[in-house]
């Protein structure tokens, strides 16, 4: 049979998009304040919710064990606990999916021997990368149950730039099939969209660290930091160290992640200008342009998002923007390496 067919590159397609509806639904989890509703972790029965009223008051009963119910959540009806539990439900249920979904078929390659040697290690890894990622959710969940009723910020963007590193090197690998050849480049604009690639995931780890800290609800205007609306009276807490402060510190963590994008707009600004005197490719051309486009519409809805104090909705669409925007960054890192 033949090898790396089309049939392997809408397995992996389809992986990437089911990454993507995942890292939705995790948005919606964080920014609903849900990731905390299901305090147990068992891999076959809770794949069900709970289906009659009895399994739904024990489930409710085992929240009012931890922290969240305790110190922030303890006016919650059961039908309050309904609503926040569906979401880390279906946010766990797609991971389990994603499994299923990239084991099952892998195997059926396998035994058919319809992926080659390189693919098939590199499919492997991304297994093995995805099954990291079951593991990092949990460990995540795992700090906002011992004695404080949230996550840890630090976990959370582990968690999240795993997911997006998982998508980005999945995506890779159907590029690698559907684009078999290479055409040479200058080695300095290579390491330039190398540089961008770095920078935009330093940035997506510090929109994460914005997540995990509530920090879009602080100086929600632009361009100047002024002071925050809603959570003032923590903005302005010193931390012990300058680190401290642009990791931990509210303030500190929307200053960095503010700046990061404007340094992502000037560098992608750079990619653009040397690229467009370069004599492109299609693919190449594609990329480059898509980067443009997605990098200003990003841009504009963090502006947006933090200027409105981060609805939910367009929190979510400014996380989708950033994983649109790494895919073009991947693509056109394809496309140029």
């Amino acid at each position: 049979m033949q090898k790396d067919s089309k049939k392997v590159v809408y397995w992996l397609l389809i992986g990437c998009f089911l990454i993507f509806i995942m890292v939705i639904v995790g948005g919606i989890t964080r920014l609903t304040h849900s990731g905390l509703s299901m305090s147990e972790y068992k891999l076959v029965t809770d794949m069900l919710p709970p289906m009659n009223e009895q399994q739904w008051h024990d489930a409710f009963e085992v929240y009012k064990q931890f922290p969240e119910y305790q110190k922030l959540n303890n006016h919650f009806t059961l039908e309050d606990f309904k609503d926040i539990y569906f979401w880390e439900w279906l946010h766990r249920l797609i991971g389990r999916v994603i499994g299923i979904v990239f084991f099952i078929p892998f195997i059926y390659f396998l035994l058919t021997k319809q992926l080659t040697r390189k693919t098939t290690y590199k499919s492997m890894i991304l297994m093995l990368l995805g099954g990291f990622q079951g593991f990092l959710g949990w460990y995540m969940v795992k700090s906002g149950l011992i004695d404080r009723p949230d996550v840890s910020h630090y976990r959370l963007a582990i968690h999240l730039i795993a997911a997006f590193i998982t998508f980005a090197a999945t995506f890779w690998v159907a590029l690698d099939i559907i684009y078999p050849t290479r055409k040479t480049v200058s080695k300095p604009f290579r390491n330039l969209v190398i540089l961008g690639m770095a920078i935009l995931i330093l940035q997506i780890v510090w929109g994460a660290f914005v997540a995990g800290l509530d920090a879009g609800w602080v100086h929600n205007h632009w361009p100047l930091m002024s002071e925050g609306k809603l959570i003032h009276e923590t903005v302005y807490i010193e931390q012990e160290t300058l680190w401290k402060n642009l990791t931990e510190g509210r303030s500190g963590v929307q200053f960095v992640h503010r700046y990061l994008a404007y340094i992502v707009v000037l560098i992608v600004g750079i990619i653009a200008y040397k690229a467009y005197k370069m004599n492109l490719t299609t693919p190449q051309k594609n990329g480059i342009n898509a980067l443009v486009t997605l990098v200003i519409l990003q841009f504009i809805l963090g502006v947006f998002t933090l200027i409105l104090a981060v609805p939910v909705w367009l929190g979510v669409v400014h996380q989708v923007g950033a994983f649109f925007l790494l895919s073009a960054m991947t693509f056109t890192l394809h496309r140029f390496r």
